[in-house]
């Protein structure tokens, strides 16, 4: 059989928006991510109970109301949006869409790599499988893609069936990670050899696979219904006016998710209806809900400021790393493992929550810098080229004419 002719998106048919979303979206993600690396899951707690000072409250209260699960949602509407134009464009085509499987099998070996090689808490991976759903579930009309959304986001028993299903595969996650303690992942981390973390990192991947599936992973795949929602309503191709009508509907939205999130950050710990059984799942899960539907705001907030010429050279800042997104993850990771293991800085649980913030933020700037330069001589990020030439199966130019 005939490969068919396919052809990756040119810049030049590329909406500015999107990009300048997931360039946002990649510092807002960094922005958490280094908190991570800074101190693994399972030392968080101790860690920072140890070291919290003034200024680390402040900005874990600033993190909390601001970026947690706020840019996770955007990237992965983002991912949905981008799978629906590429069926839409192989649909336009009349080429055979089977294509997307084989582009989301390699963006899986990435994300796996990406494991391995640097980072346990690569998203990636993840993105491909749900893709793979996505590709499916695209032949629905807009309207059940967006009740899929909304049943998938708001679900409430994720962690019960997790609980079942592991109980029967005889699935804990706490022996994967019971021979090390607070002292010995911060020994291996901060001064151990690349073999002691890889394997400290496999192990802690596995052990984190409910956090994966239970949480991630809902929140992950009702954005990319919602993306793909938004793509198959035709609403992509009229941004300008969704935006503009829907100003009142979004403030509305600003303002209920924060009176929430206020509540439950700074009010709700000190009532014990918070903290019983029964209710504090609940108080949890409306936490998420909030979480994502502010991260839509977000969304909606920036494009408002484009399109009606509002800090635009400011924004403008962001397309660059947006149109490099996948390069731009990786290379923080990368950047990540430099600053806090032993084959780089050692700094492994040596930084505070505002050294982290700052940390993140310059190097971000550098990352807007960079891209920009790279950008100049180069059609596509490094990665995405990558990618573009394995889809595809022939290798193109990546240098501009």
């Amino acid at each position: 059989m005939k490969s068919p002719n396919l052809n990756p998106v040119t810049p030049d048919t590329r909406i500015e928006i999107l990009d300048i979303w997931r360039g946002v979206a990649v510092f807002g993600i960094f922005v958490v991510n280094i908190e991570i690396m800074n101190a693994v899951f399972m030392n968080q707690d101790m860690y920072y109970d140890q070291s919290a000072g003034r200024f680390d409250t402040l900005i874990q209260r600033i993190l909390q109301l601001f970026f947690y699960t706020k840019f996770f949602p955007i990237f992965s509407l983002l991912f949905g949006m981008g799978i629906a134009m590429q069926l839409e464009k192989l649909k336009h085509r009349k080429k055979n869409s089977l294509f997307m499987l084989k582009r989301m099998l390699i963006l899986f070996v990435i994300g796996m790599l990406h494991v391995l090689v640097l980072w346990g808490g690569d998203v990636i991976h993840l993105y491909a499988i749900l893709g793979i759903f996505i590709y499916f579930l695209y032949q629905l009309n807009s309207k059940c893609l967006l009740l899929l959304c909304l049943f998938i986001l708001v679900f409430p028993l994720y962690d019960l069936i997790a609980e079942y299903m592991f109980s029967r595969i005889n699935y804990s996650p706490e022996r994967f990670l019971e021979k090390y303690n607070f002292e010995t992942v911060t020994k291996i981390l901060r001064n151990g050899s690349y073999k002691q973390a890889l394997t400290f990192r496999i192990l802690e991947y596995c052990a984190n696979l409910p956090v994966l599936l239970v949480f991630l992973a809902p929140i992950a795949f009702s954005m990319m219904l919602l993306g793909a929602a938004f793509v198959k309503s035709g609403k992509l191709l009229r941004l300008k006016d969704f935006i503009l009508k829907n100003k009142n509907a979004f403030i509305w939205l600003f303002t209920i998710t924060t009176i929430y999130r206020i509540i439950f950050l700074f009010i709700l710990p000190n009532f014990d209806l918070y903290k019983g059984d029964f209710f504090n799942p609940i108080w949890l899960k409306l936490m998420v809900i909030c979480d994502t539907l502010f991260g839509l705001f977000y969304m909606w907030f920036i494009a408002w400021l484009w399109f009606t010429g509002k800090l635009t050279g400011f924004l403008k800042r962001f397309q660059p790393v947006g149109k490099m997104a996948l390069s731009n993850y990786i290379f923080q990771s990368l950047i990540g493992v430099l600053i806090f293991s032993g084959i780089g800085f050692s700094m492994y649980q040596k930084m505070s929550l505002l050294q982290c913030f700052i940390t993140a933020t310059v190097l971000f700037i550098l990352q807007v810098v960079l891209s920009q330069l790279w950008l100049q001589y180069f059609k596509f990020g490094p990665l995405e080229w990558c990618w573009r030439c394995l889809s595809y199966g022939k290798l193109f130019s990546i240098k501009k004419d």
